[in-house]
């Protein structure tokens, strides 16, 4: 099953953990066949949120929230389980720093008919 582990860390630890630290692990999840993608994402201030509202298209400039701790980046793995995920997650190296939210995947099932 898949599993989106998001990385989050507060401004004061966003470069607490250095990128080889996180591409080692990475590696490491290739390696058993775990890791789906993993990315880390720009600071939070080159964020853009849109809304659509009635048809209306609206732009913001940073994140959706205002929250101590912001999105980093992701790890998309493949468990067998939650407890596995869980693992999986807790070797993150930025667990260290900030916090790691471990949310199971949907599968998005595309209507076949409506393509026809």
């Amino acid at each position: 099953m898949k599993y989106l582990c998001l990385v989050y860390l507060d401004q004061e630890n966003w470069s607490a953990c250095p990128d080889p630290n996180c591409a080692a692990y990475a590696q490491q999840l290739v390696e058993s066949k775990r890791l789906l993608a993993a990315e880390p994402l720009h600071p939070v201030h080159t964020a853009t949120t849109v809304r659509v509202r009635n048809g209306q298209i609206s732009l913001y400039d940073g994140p959706f929230a205002e929250t101590k701790e912001q999105l980093a980046g992701f790890y998309l793995v493949d468990a067998v389980d939650l407890n596995d995920a869980i693992r999986i997650a807790s070797g993150i190296p930025p667990a260290k720093y900030g916090s790691i939210e471990v949310r199971p995947v949907r599968e998005l099932v595309l209507d076949q008919a409506a393509g026809a």
